[in-house]
């Protein structure tokens, strides 16, 4: 990794044991480890051994002597991913990599470096958004419900890592095609530079800001940005498909004018888009550095030959740019069973059907902790938790709060340490163990079902199961170094395992790996999500599924529910994504037309893409919904958008919020267009949901109609 005197296209050696390293390795993982110094771009498909790859080439440039560990960066997007590349490091023998997530890396640094670039103390890092975009909502008289005000949230973190400012923010929102809920861009912009007063007068940054102002440190601060640069000369960046630009901005502040940058990613795991993550920067790293040695790791040792033959299946139907870029996985695992493809009448009963599949798993030996039911959205938890629960089934949701972070395991390690004091060795760890951590609510019988309660458990048993583990690795280990366990797990986010079964959202799932995979919801209108607009948002939702595909390592059981509720009009049909895949689900992956008619599972109508007047391209939000480019004329009547805008104006003063909190002039539009009669057509535009469909449709149906805007505001009054 170190620059030396190596010739172009050389192979190292590594003296004495540093061979050692790269056994084990295959082809591609080895010439992974062993390219020469300079920029490597490693194209690794999911399951390819891509953490191993890295961690050996780290560990084989140190036991050769052609770097220092002290002078490597690498970069992970988890704090996870961060403590497995050094616990790998360490089993290496390799100390001192400075393995970090960006945040981590650059709060350090900021840290480090405020008292001599600003002066005092660095300020502290607002852990939530929330009351901050709250309080700037009610600087500018705006009332948000805690959804709305989180999704603002987003689109603030959105504009802050695609380096946008509240100046900057309506250029780049438009050309972006963003549309804030509930605001027009120009309204957000006024609220983020409201939400940025808020933080300067609490005196404290965001985690976007921390990068920010790290790179805003090291542009006009040129002495320390050469010692940062003196510190670290060699990076590796994990999962470089996801970086955005402001990650991107500051890694190229790091490396100034070197180029010692090993990155590593898979173009068909782009699953953040929507966070301002990109997978440009790994496409075209080759360009940034024409010097740069391209491996491809294809060799996928996670999944059966029939859970990769789906996934390359799912990914290989896309449009013949992303088959170009994506790696087509080589299987290198022993023979599965085929995956399966299961269709419902209802959530409910699919829920119930996967329930029962996953409590006769458990019943027959399966270990409920290599067990995952994943889903596009975490709306679709509840059907199932409530399913496992009646099952008698244990459950851990994926998302919530890290081990470490429990309440349970706080107070149980608490117990633990003043244990220590007083162990005299005489019963075993893992009784004594268990004896301590009946203070913080172990029981030796597991309490019925799942939920809150189970999760409690589950994670205080997972402690007495590393007493057990640490007394079979370390026999004369006891509670003092049990405790010293467990503080450094704590340090890298090295959670033990929890058994349970794993309930998580795809985007949650990622970097994920269970023996049995359920993945439900596997329909038009979840895979793909109803709101993705354009060819790449339906891409990307592809590569979701290919990721859920993915995390599978023998068993994927696909299913899908015809209706949402039990007795529900059946007007889903299953995904397009599985389509190609008929040869190996069978026909009923093929996409047919709901059983209850033509209607989609999803009530929105699809934007258009095109202008309807001079067939142009649309490229915002607010053209697709209108179906029209700025150039052509609007094709509603002039009179009904006139009432539909004067009952906007009446409805927005009666509430005491800005007209376009009720509806944006492009819904408007879309609505005069579309002309509804019913509730049913007026749900089918885009931007009317169901909320505002209860708030506002009788009134929009009947102004649209002809009613008179005052006059049925005034009559609707009256009766109230």
């Amino acid at each position: 990794m170190g620059r030396g005197p190596v010739p172009s296209g050389a192979v190292l050696s590594a003296p004495g044991g540093a061979d050692e390293v790269l056994a084990g390795l295959d082809p591609e993982q080895r010439e992974v480890a062993l390219a020469e110094p300079g920029p490597v771009c490693v194209l690794a498909g999911a399951g390819t051994g891509k953490t191993r790859a890295i961690t050996h080439r780290i560990a084989y440039a140190a036991h050769s002597g052609l770097v220092q560990p002290q002078r490597v960066l690498a970069l992970t997007f988890t704090a996870r991913a961060a403590g497995e590349m050094r616990t790998r490091l360490r089993g290496l023998g390799v100390q001192g990599v400075q393995a970090r997530t960006f945040h981590a890396a650059a709060l350090r640094q900021l840290h480090f470096f405020w008292p001599q670039a600003v002066g005092g103390a660095a300020p502290e890092v607002l852990p939530q958004k929330a009351s901050a975009v709250a309080e700037a909502a009610g600087r500018l008289r705006l009332q948000f419900d805690r959804t709305t005000i989180r999704d603002l949230a987003g689109e603030i973190e959105w504009a802050k890592v695609n380096l946008l400012d509240p100046g900057s923010y309506v250029a780049g929102a438009r050309a972006a095609g963003r549309e804030p809920p509930g605001l027009d861009l120009t309204a957000m912009a006024r609220l983020f530079e409201a939400y940025g007063e808020v933080l300067q007068r609490r005196g404290v940054i965001d985690f976007e800001d921390v990068l920010l102002t790290t790179v805003g440190i090291l542009d006009e601060r040129d002495d320390i940005a050469r010692t940062v640069r003196g510190q670290y000369r060699h990076f590796v960046v994990d999962e470089y498909q996801d970086v955005n630009a402001v990650q991107q901005r500051l890694l190229d502040t790091w490396l100034g004018e070197r180029d010692d940058l090993v990155v590593v990613g898979d173009p068909s795991q782009t699953i953040y888009s929507f966070t301002g993550a990109s997978p440009q920067h790994l496409l075209g790293f080759t360009k940034r550095f024409p010097s740069a040695r391209t491996v491809k790791l294809v060799r996928n040792y996670r999944s059966s030959p029939q859970v990769v033959d789906l996934a390359n299946t799912v990914i290989g139907a896309g449009p013949v740019a992303a088959r170009r870029a994506a790696v087509r996985l080589v299987a290198q695992g022993e023979k599965g069973p085929a995956p399966t493809l299961t269709q419902h009448a209802d959530d409910v009963a699919e829920a119930a059907a996967v329930a029962q599949r996953v409590r006769e798993l458990v019943d027959k030996g399966h270990p409920a902790a290599e067990i995952a039911v994943l889903f596009r959205i975490n709306a679709q938890s509840e059907a199932v938790e409530s399913a496992l629960t009646d099952a008698g089934v244990p459950y851990l949701v994926r998302g919530g709060e890290r081990f470490f972070a429990r309440k349970e395991v706080r107070d149980a390690i608490l117990l633990l340490r003043g244990a220590a004091r007083s162990d005299d060795g005489e019963k075993p760890l893992g009784h004594l163990v268990r004896d301590v951590i009946t203070g913080a609510g172990w029981t030796e019988s597991p309490p019925s079902g799942g939920g809150a309660t189970r999760e409690r458990w589950e994670s205080l048993s997972a402690l007495a199961s590393l007493a057990d583990d640490l007394s079979v690795t370390s026999p004369e280990a006891r509670l003092p170094e049990l405790v010293a366990e467990l503080d450094r797990r704590a340090a890298e986010q090295h959670a033990p395992t929890v058994q349970g079964v794993t309930l998580a959202s795809l985007h949650a799932a990622k970097g994920l790996e269970w023996d049995t995979v359920f993945l439900v919801g596997a329909s038009d209108g979840l895979l793909p999500i109803s709101m993705a607009e354009g060819e790449a948002a339906i891409e990307e939702e592809r590569r979701l599924l290919y990721v859920g595909v993915t995390r599978a390592r023998r068993a994927l059981h696909l299913s899908w529910a015809a209706a949402r509720n039990p007795g529900g009009r059946a007007g889903r049909r299953v995904s397009r994504f599985l389509a190609p895949a008929a040869g190996i689900l069978g026909d009923g992956a093929r996409p047919t037309a709901p059983s209850g008619g033509s209607r989609r599972s999803s009530p929105k109508v699809a934007a258009r893409s095109t202008c309807r007047g001079c067939g142009a391209e649309l490229t915002t939000a607010a053209q697709r919904k209108t179906g029209r480019c700025d150039s052509c004329p609007p094709t509603y009547d002039e009179a009904t958008y006139e009432r539909l805008r004067a009952w906007r104006l009446a409805v927005s003063r009666e509430a005491g919020v800005p007209a376009f909190v009720v509806f944006t002039d492009a819904t408007l539009t879309a609505i005069a267009e579309s002309a509804p009669s019913d509730e049913a057509g007026l749900s089918a535009i885009s931007g009317v949901g169901a909320r505002k469909l209860g708030l506002y449709g009788a009134d929009v149906i009947a102004v649209v109609g002809g009613a008179d805007p005052q006059e049925l505001l005034e009559s609707r009054s009256a009766t109230t």
